[in-house]
């Protein structure tokens, strides 16, 4: 927690910053002076040049429809980014750093050229290879590297290898650092000679491929796959440190998408590994109970029991400082009833040898050559969230209560029985249409056995607990449309991994000092974004929300029922009740001149029910995470908090818990049942 003495003056700057939201992004980030290294003529030069770059990339985007197009203009887009990130948040740099500004222009100005003139000499490059696509979440350019073999595209189909790169400080030139890596080979003489490609996702930078890095990874395998072709049933995940961290966890979340996973020397947990003796490191002590809950959806420790679905070949340096992570995955395999291969490399530290890379390369080969089996006769998978809610012909709908460990295990028998054995935690699932085998299908529950042989083959067998009992949901229609289900489950940080728009309210707040605070929770987010997740929002006002946006985007909204329009509408069907004097949460009151409720919920205007409404919160983590340690980027809030603004002169607040980056106390935070509300109270006895 920061300080106590200063949240009176957290306060004032943060009503402070509403004057500066409306600003323009580049006038609010670029330099009062030239950087430390640059020249002031050699800085002219490259904004000049990049202005240049910019008005070009923003010509050829508006007449690109297909994902192909886009993804084409991003491959010359994410030099001019890259400068320009860099030009934005450092202020020293290195002779070096020069030349790879310089450089990445001259690269993006001979694409654009090439662009201009309808070619793409680029795109049969072998060897190493810069590329980008545009992101759905906010627009913005991201870049990836690529190691393209020999022979393509005559070898057809190709393995894909994704290889998650390790932890580094989040700074303006990481970009560039990154892609400089992909720069060489553009002749092919470095082409590899293992016949697979492999893919190397920025991830945003730095967050162990979690949130929005998290989906980087799986919009650059779409985007690899728009451009070559790959076999989606050959695609291995392997990773160093930061990057086998984020091997185990995107991995074991969805085992029905990679077809071996090799990590070396990652954490897998958020405790025990905060206690690795280091200087740099913060110790994770005893958490607020819904925090603790929440950390069981990014822990890949607890989502061991999918390592039986997905092959994991395992790597650790034996004096690597965290080797005790692959101890505890390895415990953990071991209580599932599976066994770890763990390949440990004499004598080396944070590293692996040249010997063990090439025996785990060599048995994720025999895993890779077999391919993928999309109908296992057997899955076993646990969850602790809908976030994650697949496994091959199985996906979970519905959960018992979130954030307790949930487990589904079923066989397919050569008789067309589908014999479920285990259903915890789950009220509703769904199996694939392809399950339907045989003269004579049926699924068998416990003592309950359901003939199927009439149901239609092409579509899905959805059963759902009703009554005490699993029941066949025979109509096509019936859909768990209200309710916490997949990709519509909280929390709060998890409306920023797929497509969102930002409203502020531009109507007479009911308390203008909470509606200022909203204001600067939306510009702080946008900094921090902008800094860390490498884009910029996407921000309207509330008069210009169309029925298009409704649709399409999670609706993020920032302000108070007399200044935005949209949260007033969606007030009633909201677990809150707001008016000028007060906010009631959870039966309890607060004094709306002080207070702001923060909540995730399913938006009450998506036709699908397929997304959120947000009030005033961008992440609820902020800078002084985003720039320490990866592992502190856990939700703080859950799915909903009631944050109380000291005034500026209130000195009484030991023991207090400040949300960082905000200046507000947290007074409660928590999450909503399944069915977005309060759980209603435990009578006493």
């Amino acid at each position: 927690m920061s300080g106590v003495r200063f949240r009176g003056l957290r306060y004032r700057v943060f009503l402070c910053w509403v004057v500066l939201a409306g600003a323009p992004a580049w006038s609010a980030e670029e330099p009062a002076a030239v950087p430390s290294g640059l020249t002031a003529e050699e800085h002219a030069q490259l904004l000049k040049e990049l202005s240049r770059q910019e008005s070009l990339i923003e010509q050829l985007a508006t007449g690109a429809a297909s994902g192909a197009e886009q993804d084409r203009i991003a491959d010359a887009a994410v030099f001019a980014k890259g400068v320009a990130w860099g030009l934005r948040y450092d202020t020293r740099f290195e002779p070096a750093d020069v030349q790879l500004l310089k450089t990445a222009l001259a690269k993006g100005a001979e694409r654009l050229a090439a662009l201009e003139q309808g070619e793409l000499p680029w795109g049969g490059q072998q060897g190493r290879l810069v590329r980008g696509y545009r992101s759905r979440i906010d627009g913005s350019v991201q870049p990836f590297g690529l190691v393209v073999p020999k022979g393509l595209p005559q070898g057809g189909p190709l393995r894909l290898d994704v290889v998650l790169h390790g932890s580094t400080r989040p700074v303006g030139m990481s970009e560039l650092r990154f892609l400089s890596r992909f720069w060489e080979g553009s002749n092919g003489a470095n082409s590899p000679e293992e016949p697979w490609m492999e893919l190397h996702p920025l991830g945003r930078v730095e967050n162990c491929y979690r949130w929005g890095g998290e989906t980087d990874v799986f919009e650059a395998i779409e985007a690899v796959c728009r451009q070559y072709p790959i076999d989606r049933d050959r695609i291995v995940l392997r990773g160093m440190s930061m990057g086998a961290s984020g091997t185990w966890h995107l991995g074991l979340k969805h085992p029905d998408r990679f077809v071996a996973l090799g990590p070396y020397c990652g954490y897998v947990d958020t405790h025990r590994f905060s206690e690795t003796p280091l200087e740099s490191f913060v110790r994770v002590g005893p958490l607020p109970p819904h925090q603790e809950l929440g950390l069981h959806m990014l822990d890949s420790v607890d989502y061991a029991a999918n390592g039986g679905m997905v092959p994991a070949i395992a790597c650790m340096g034996a004096k690597d400082v965290f080797f005790d992570a692959h101890v505890l995955m390895g415990q953990a395999y071991r209580r599932e009833g599976l066994q770890l291969v763990n390949l440990i490399s004499p004598d080396t530290g944070h590293t692996i040898d040249p010997v063990t890379m090439r025996e785990q390369l060599r048995l994720i080969d025999a895993f890779a050559d077999r391919g993928l089996d999309r109908l296992p006769g057997h899955v076993r998978f646990v969850t602790w969230t809908l976030k994650y809610p697949r496994c091959h012909w199985v996906e979970l709908q519905r959960l018992g209560k979130h954030y307790e460990r949930a487990e589904f295990e079923a066989r397919r028998l050569s008789d067309g029985l589908i014999q479920v054995s285990r259903v915890t935690n789950i009220t509703r699932f769904q199996l694939a249409p392809e399950v339907l085998l045989g003269e004579k299908p049926r699924i068998r529950i416990g003592e309950l056995e359901i003939d199927l042989t009439e149901h239609p083959r092409e579509r899905p067998i959805v059963m759902e607990w009703e009554g005490g009992r699993w029941q066949l949901q025979e109509d096509e229609s019936a859909q768990p449309v209200t309710g916490k289900r997949p990709g519509v489950q909280g929390p709060i940080d998890d409306a920023f991994t797929a497509p969102f728009l930002c409203v502020r309210g531009t109507g007479t707040p009911w308390n203008p000092d909470m509606h200022a605070v909203a204001l600067a929770t939306l510009d702080q987010f946008a900094r921090d974004w902008r800094q860390y997740m490498r884009g910029e929002l996407r921000i309207v006002d509330d008069t210009e929300v169309t029925e298009r946006d409704r649709q399409k985007f999670h609706l993020i909204l920032f302000g108070d029922p007399g200044s935005h329009r949209l949260l007033a509408e969606a007030l009633p069907g909201l677990p809150l009740k707001w008016t000028r004097e007060s906010i009631e949460m959870d039966d309890q009151s607060y004094a709306a001149a002080t207070h702001l409720p923060v909540l995730i919920h399913s938006s009450p205007w998506a036709a699908e029910r397929d997304k959120y409404l947000v009030i005033n919160s961008g992440h609820t983590f902020h800078a002084r995470e985003f720039g320490k340690l990866n592992y502190l980027l856990f939700p703080r809030l859950g799915d909903w908090a009631v944050l109380r603004f000291p005034a500026p002169d209130e000195t009484d607040l030991e023991g207090a818990q400040f949300l960082s980056g905000t200046g507000g106390v947290v007074l409660r935070a928590g999450y909503f049942n399944e069915d977005w509300k309060f759980d209603p109270p435990v009578p006493a006895e």
